[in-house]
């Protein structure tokens, strides 16, 4: 029994350390999501060679990165305080905001599900998924500057 109680201990700390910092947690998201779109766009700008495996497998990753995204542990109340560029606009309009996640997130599947055979897809692929990103931050994120 006693072994019980800890191993439930420990899992219920480990599922509150996973968001233990949501500040720290969606920037992380943020900057490994960018990271991969980055890869992505060097390919569109001619800067690396078109790789069809290599390109579904950055697909992969932003599709594995955006099922990640979980609005309301991501941006409880009170998060917007602190290092953050939040917007206000997204604890005014939390379903606005889970709509852009999830339209991002549908787009990255579809271009998935339909990898790019050359670098034409997958320009219109990243402009795309690029203008969901666009949005989301014109909308929900404050400018730095």
């Amino acid at each position: 029994m006693r072994k019980l109680v800890i191993a439930i201990s420990l899992l219920a700390f480990a599922g509150s350390a996973a968001y233990a910092d949501p500040i720290k947690d969606r920037q992380a998201l943020m900057k490994e999501r960018g990271k991969l779109a980055g890869q992505l766009s060097k390919v569109v700008k001619g800067e690396e060679a078109f790789d069809a495996a290599a390109v579904l497998t950055a697909l992969k990753a932003l599709e594995a990165n955006a099922e990640k995204f979980d609005a309301e542990k991501l941006f409880p109340a009170g998060s917007d305080k602190g290092d953050t560029t939040a917007a206000p606009k997204i604890w005014e309009d939390m379903p606005g905001f889970k709509a852009a996640g999830d339209k991002f997130l549908a787009d990255v599947k579809a271009a998935v599900a339909s990898p790019p055979a050359d670098v034409d897809a997958l320009k219109a692929q990243l402009n795309t998924i690029g203008g969901d990103c666009g949005a989301c931050h014109e909308t929900y994120r404050i400018k730095k500057g």
